[in-house]
C-alpha cells in the first residue's frame, strides 16, 4: 500500500508519513466498519489511478487486475473513502460522479472543459496563499481547498474561431 505525506503546518519541519490504508482503517473503526480485503483492493487500485476517475473506471480496472469486487462494494467503498477525506468528489458533469485522491496531496486545481469533458490539472499558487490568509485571519488552520474552473471554447462572432 502506498504511503502518503501529511503536509506539515511548518514548512521547515519534516513531513509525517502515514500509510493511506492505516488512515482508512482508523476511519472505518471509528464508524463501526471493518477493513475488508475487498475495501483494501479498491483503495489499492484507486491509488494507482492517479487522476480523476469514475466508479465504473475503478470497477473495470479491478476486473482487469483479476480482482473480484462487486459493483455495490465499489460504490460503498467510494462513499466511505469520501467520508474519510481520502478522496473527494469532482463536480463537473451532471451525468456521472467523478472523484480524485485528495489525502496527503496538495490541492489539485482543475480546469474542466465543458465542451470536450477534458479535465486539466492547473497550478494556481496564489490560491494556497489566499486560503492560508483567510484561515489565519479567523484563527483557523487550513485543511485544503478545491478550485475548479469551467470553460469551453468561445465560438461566437468576432472570436476568430469559427
Amino acid at each position: 500500500m502506498e504511503t502518503r505525506a501529511i503536509e506539515s503546518e511548518d514548512a521547515d519541519l519534516p513531513q509525517i508519513l502515514d500509510p493511506l490504508c492505516a488512515v482508512f482503517r482508523r476511519y472505518l473503526k471509528s464508524v463501526g466498519q471493518k477493513y475488508t480485503p475487498e475495501r483494501a483492493q479498491v483503495l489499492d487500485t484507486l491509488v494507482r489511478m492517479d487522476d480523476v476517475f469514475q466508479a465504473e473506471q475503478l470497477q473495470q480496472m479491478l476486473r482487469r487486475e483479476g480482482r473480484r469486487v462487486s459493483k455495490a462494494t465499489v460504490y460503498r467503498t467510494i462513499k466511505l473513502l469520501q467520508d474519510a477525506g481520502i478522496i473527494q468528489k469532482v463536480l463537473f458533469d451532471d451525468e456521472q460522479a467523478h472523484f480524485q485522491l485528495a489525502y496527503g496531496r496538495r490541492p489539485r486545481d482543475l480546469l474542466i472543459r465543458l465542451d470536450t469533458k477534458e479535465v486539466i490539472s492547473i497550478e494556481v499558487p496564489e490560491l494556497a496563499e489566499i486560503r492560508e490568509r483567510i484561515c489565519r485571519e479567523r484563527g483557523l488552520r487550513a485543511a485544503g481547498h478545491r478550485f475548479q474552473v469551467f470553460g469551453m471554447r468561445d465560438r461566437g462572432p468576432g472570436t476568430g474561431d469559427q
